[in-house]
């Protein structure tokens, strides 16, 4: 018998037997009485676990409960497998798997699948169906990853093959268990582990590590009193002493598991047992009279409506014969109006194409206009940023101020229509990145902080220290959602606060549900008006203030995280200020975490001079460039073509490229893809006012390595670049 997995699967340490004031328990009673069958079945008190497992199940199947009357079975099962009455443990083990599949609970089917398992390979013999269910057990575990499990499975698996001599094939399997040992300390999985590394290395002749082994998994079998283990060990330390022709240690070993199975099987407890397992069997056999009787009730009833049912059914039929004599009545209708119906739907068809084109031409419209903008924009606020620079004393003129301050709202209005576009589209995927949300939070609270000062506002952040230091999930949209609340509410708010909160609220497998708060003490939204806010371009009564804005943006917002599968909630009251919460779950990856904290971006070393080519036919666009490079101490280079681009690269070296898409001529798609076929593997980045996920899947196709939007910030520029580089540089020293 191989039972320590199912003892395993099915003990939790839980309550007595409890005492219930009604005739029928409440569910959670009849599950601690479930469990506690299971606690006695791990002491050997086959007994106690009958009585227990016979009383569960009946008030289970009085509340009609497929998982526990599933549990019940399977402890019973387990039970009589102990008996070694294999026949009746497979019959109760079935009825619990059918159970177990009305309930659609895979956890207690997988277990039983697991028992089914050790049945068939063990004590029938049945190898292929043996495996077949350890198989089913350990597909579950290994999708729910959940790696404890994985190991007791596996664990089974090494058994079967080594009982049938085929070490080869179980070698796989022990190797996984030894690597996580470790992480996964139970008592009953140390002993059997030590026992299968002993019968492993008798096989391939290292006999001090099998001999070590096996005196290990003896002496952990006696420390924790897993006597069944302990047996086990016993038993094939004494087959390896007796290959090994030590007779007299062989022996003693073979009295030691014998005198345990005696303890464990006392005759006079497993008559007790049996007579309980008889008066189980014997309920079995009254709910199936019970069924029987109430079936020759139903067939009783059946027999004397059978008369009515008679003149029932004539009458339906004078009714069907009725109803078809319409029906083609119909039919011959339905034929002419078909007819008519056909050249509607085509004519219906002719609006939906011109309705399609003309979506298609106002997408189109949007992307054009946005990039033509973005173009300009990239020079008024690159050139804006250049005097504030060159100049320091015109730092607070409030003309540049005016000028900057117009330039990004207009690139904010740009990109909100853009992203309303996107979404009605459908064109809006969200992506599964890792991204350190404490950073994120406050990257935004930083970008926000001079609409802050301007309103003489505080913006305070409190965020949750339970939340894991890496999370994956759609940092881009979400700081879309963020900086739209948070923009807003600064902007509704003149000398008050601005609270944000982000606490993790609920862990449902490796899903982080954390709930985003942003509060203030502004003018409120009054009730009337709550609803339709969050409708485009709907801005509400802005009575002596004018606070601008396109209507757009909490429009976006509550598009977004309907992305994430998540809703806003709003309250507010005017005059005491708005609050806005919403809840969106993130996954956890320790792996993907590892990388990132692997790829943290390095410096450049200051000694080296980094040659930069920027490919631009725009004059002012070449100049605002250049000022960004230059002051960041790269040297940098400027061509007006993709096709003079292609020539420079020939005559000088480049560390990476800046490459405008849109160009005359020779664009930077294909100017890229010529630079790809020439050899040269400099470092790309397409510097661009086109939206990027419009564009990306042709850049990465003609060979371009990532994509920056115009306008940008420098600083993300140079963090790129200088990933690139680093990436490009290893990549060279790797080969």
């Amino acid at each position: 018998m191989r039972i320590f997995l199912f003892l395993f699967l099915s003990f939790n340490l839980l309550s007595d037997i409890p005492v219930t004031k009604n005739n029928l328990p409440t569910k959670k009673e009849i599950r601690k009485l479930a469990d506690q069958a299971s606690i006695y079945l791990h002491k050997s008190n086959y007994e106690k676990s009958f009585a227990s497992s016979r009383l569960a199940l009946k008030y289970a199947i009085a509340i009609k409960d497929d998982y526990l009357i599933a549990k019940c079975y399977n402890t019973i099962g387990s039970n009589y497998e102990q008996f070694s009455e294999f026949d009746k443990a497979i019959v109760y083990y079935e009825k619990g798997l059918d159970f177990a599949t009305k309930s659609k609970n895979d956890t207690v089917k997988t277990y039983i699948s697991n028992n089914l398992g050790n049945i068939y390979f063990f004590e029938k013999k049945q190898y292929e169906k043996g495996i077949k269910y350890y198989n089913k057990s350990l597909e579950f575990f290994e999708k729910n990853k959940d790696t404890s499990r994985i190991v007791f499975t596996k664990l089974n698996i090494t058994w079967a093959y080594f009982d049938i001599g085929k070490f080869e094939q179980g070698k796989p399997y022990l190797d996984y268990i030894n690597k996580h040992q470790n992480k996964y300390n139970e008592s009953k999985a140390l002993v059997i582990l030590n026992m299968l590394n002993g019968m492993y290395y008798g096989y391939i002749g290292k006999n001090e590590k099998a001999n070590s082994s096996f005196m290990n998994a003896i002496k952990i079998g006696r420390e924790t009193n897993e006597k069944v283990d302990l047996s086990y060990s016993h038993q094939e330390y004494s087959k390896y002493l007796l290959k090994k022709r030590n007779f007299e240690k062989a022996y003693q070993n073979l009295d030691q598991y014998n005198k345990i199975t005696k303890e464990l099987n006392d005759s006079e407890q497993l008559k007790r047992a049996y007579a309980v397992g008889a008066n189980l069997e014997i309920d079995e056999y009254k709910r199936k009279i019970s069924k029987i009787k109430a079936e020759k009730q139903l067939q009783f009833l059946s027999l004397k409506k059978s008369k009515f049912i008679v003149l029932l059914f004539i009458f339906l039929l004078f009714i069907t014969l009725l109803i078809l004599y319409i029906l083609y009545k119909s039919y011959i209708f339905k034929k002419k109006t078909n007819t008519i119906l056909t050249l509607a739907n085509e004519e219906l068809i002719i609006a939906k194409e011109k309705a399609e084109e003309v979506s298609h031409l106002k997408t189109q419209f949007v992307s054009t206009i946005t990039h033509e903008l973005r173009t300009p924009l990239y020079g008024i606020v690159g050139l804006t940023n250049l005097l504030l620079d060159e100049h320091k004393e015109l730092v607070n003129s409030p003309y540049l101020n005016s000028l900057k301050f117009s330039a990004k709202y207009l690139l904010s209005l740009i990109n909100d229509v853009l992203q309303i576009n996107k979404i009605e589209d459908n064109r809006i995927v969200l992506e599964h990145l890792s991204f350190n949300m404490a950073d994120e939070i406050n990257s935004i609270q930083n970008s926000l902080s001079f609409m802050a000062i301007n309103h003489n506002n505080t913006i305070n952040v409190i965020i949750d220290p339970n939340i894991p230091e890496f999370i994956i999930g759609d940092k881009l949209r979400l700081s879309q959602v963020m900086i739209n609340l948070i923009s807003n509410a600064l902007k509704f708010t003149k000398d008050g606060e601005v609270n944000i909160s982000v606490k993790l609220i609920e862990i449902v497998n490796s899903s982080y549900y954390i709930e985003f708060e942003i509060r203030d003490n502004g003018i409120g939204i009054a009730e009337k008006d709550q609803e339709k806010i969050f409708d485009n371009f709907v801005q509400v009564d802005r009575k002596e203030m004018d606070y601008q804005g396109t209507g757009l943006g909490l429009s976006i917002v509550k598009r977004l995280l309907d992305l994430f599968g998540s809703t806003i909630s709003l309250e507010s009251k005017i005059g005491e200020g708005t609050t806005f919460k919403f809840v969106i779950s993130f996954e956890l990856d320790t792996v993907e975490s590892l990388k990132i904290l692997n790829l943290i971006e390095v410096e450049m070393p200051a000694s080296k001079v980094v040659n930069v080519l920027v490919v631009e036919d725009n004059l002012i666009n070449q100049i605002v460039t250049r000022k960004i490079i230059e002051k960041h101490s790269f040297t940098c280079s400027i061509v007006n073509s993709g096709i003079d681009a292609l020539e420079i690269v020939e005559k000088e070296k480049f560390d990476i490229i800046l490459m405008d898409i849109n160009m005359p001529i020779m664009n930077g798609f294909e100017t890229t893809k010529k630079l790809r076929q020439k050899g040269i593997n400099i470092p790309v980045i397409a510097l661009t006012a086109f939206d990027k996920e419009e564009i990306v899947e042709e850049a990465l196709s003609a060979g371009i390595n990532d994509i920056i939007v115009k306008p940008f910030e420098p600083v993300k520029l140079f963090q790129l670049m200088n990933t690139l580089m680093l990436q490009n540089r290893n990549k060279i020293l790797s080969n």
